[in-house]
C-alpha cells in the first residue's frame, strides 16, 4: 500500500472518529463470510458502523484527534474491527448477543464517554450504560414523583377533611 493510499485511510478513519462520540475495537477474526455479513447486517440495522483496519492506521487515526490513550495503544495487535456509534451501549449490546451465538466478536476496547474500557471483561458494564435518552427519561421521572406525591397528598387529604367534617356536622346535631 503507497503512502498515499494509507494518508488517505488515516484521514477517513480520522473524521469518523470526530463524526461519532464512541468507539469499540473488536476481534472478528474466525469469523467465515456468512457470519461476518449477519454482523454487518446487525450493525447496518442498529446505526453501527463496522470497518475492519489495519492496527497501524488506526493508531495513526487516534493520535490524530487525541481519542484515546495508551492503554488502547497496547491492545491493538492482532485483527481489529472498529464499531462507530451514537449511542455508548449499542455496540455493547450487539457485541454481547451476537458473541453468544458465535463466539465473536471479542471486546477489545472501548471509548464511551470520554473513558477507556480494556479488556472484554469490561462489556457488561458497557451494556448497562444508560444512553442519553434513557437519563433524560430518568430525570424527568424523578421530577414528577414529588409533584404527583403531593397532589396525591392533598387529593386524599381532601377526602379525610371532608369526612371528619360530616362527623363533626352529625355528632353535633
Amino acid at each position: 500500500m503507497k503512502r498515499e493510499e494509507k494518508t488517505i485511510i488515516i484521514n477517513a478513519l480520522a473524521e469518523k472518529l470526530q463524526e461519532f462520540p464512541h468507539y469499540y475495537i473488536a476481534d472478528i477474526a474466525g469469523l467465515n463470510a456468512d457470519k461476518t455479513a449477519a454482523l454487518r447486517e446487525q450493525c447496518h440495522m442498529n446505526d453501527i458502523t463496522l470497518i475492519v483496519v489495519k492496527n497501524t492506521l488506526l493508531r495513526e487515526a487516534l493520535k490524530a484527534v487525541d481519542k484515546t490513550n495508551d492503554e488502547i495503544f497496547e491492545i491493538l495487535k492482532g485483527s481489529s474491527s472498529i464499531m462507530f456509534s451514537h449511542t455508548g451501549n449499542g455496540p455493547a449490546k450487539l457485541i454481547k448477543e451476537f458473541g453468544k451465538a458465535n463466539g465473536k466478536p471479542v471486546l477489545k476496547a472501548a471509548y464511551v464517554d470520554e473513558c477507556t474500557y480494556i479488556g472484554s471483561e469490561q462489556l457488561e458494564a458497557l451494556v448497562n450504560i444508560k444512553s442519553r435518552e434513557e437519563l433524560i427519561g430518568d430525570v424527568i421521572s424523578l421530577l414528577q414523583s414529588p409533584a404527583k406525591n403531593v397532589i396525591s397528598a392533598l387529593q386524599s387529604g381532601g377526602h379525610k377533611l371532608s369526612g371528619i367534617l360530616e362527623t363533626l356536622s352529625e355528632k353535633a346535631e
